[in-house]
């Protein structure tokens, strides 16, 4: 298992190893003890899935607020998407700071959101299925959004000539400076 600390403090890259042969491959995804080695020690009780049939479906920025906030950790089961985690801290050096990474079921590669981050994602192909696992449970009166394009954050999203689909929610999600943060 590869374990990458990305530029915004507790995001992290991860990569399990992943063994195969002519028949396919076998991968531990997911093993508590092999991450607490390396100071990611979490409790997750949720796994969620989403599917999106087309290119250029953005999801997000999503978070929950304290005392229902959640740790993420984001994969990719078919497909590619550039994955963002924004830092909504207030007291944070790096407030409204982001890191996007590419994950994909080639790459194998997983993303952790810590607490205090946004999370959103864009599909870089047709029919891509994500999966990742939550510390805590969705609450509707915790979950909010930031717009995904807000010029404040300016986040570099590999949009080039697709059109963004977005859920109501998402089309009018507020900018950062007028959203309850961290």
């Amino acid at each position: 298992m590869e374990i990458r600390r990305l530029e915004l403090d507790g995001v992290v890259e991860i990569t399990p190893a992943k063994h195969g042969d002519d028949r396919g491959y076998f991968s531990e995804t997911y093993n508590k003890a092999r991450l607490a080695e390396h100071g990611v020690d979490l409790d997750f009780v949720q796994d969620n899935q989403s599917y999106s049939a087309r290119k250029g479906v953005l999801r997000g920025l999503h978070y929950q607020l304290t005392p229902r906030a959640q740790d993420k950790l984001i994969r990719v089961l078919k497909g590619r998407i550039f994955d963002v985690a924004v830092d909504i801290r207030r007291a944070s050096p790096t407030f409204g700071k982001w890191v996007g990474v590419e994950l994909s079921e080639e790459k194998w590669n997983q993303l952790l959101v810590p607490k205090g981050f946004a999370h959103g994602f864009v599909t870089l192909e047709e029919h891509t299925v994500v999966a990742y696992k939550v510390t805590d449970f969705y609450s509707r009166e915790h979950d909010r959004g930031i717009r995904f394009n807000d010029p404040d954050l300016n986040i570099d999203w590999p949009l080039d000539a697709v059109e963004v689909q977005l859920s109501d929610k998402d089309a009018n999600a507020p900018s950062l400076v007028n959203a309850e943060v961290f």
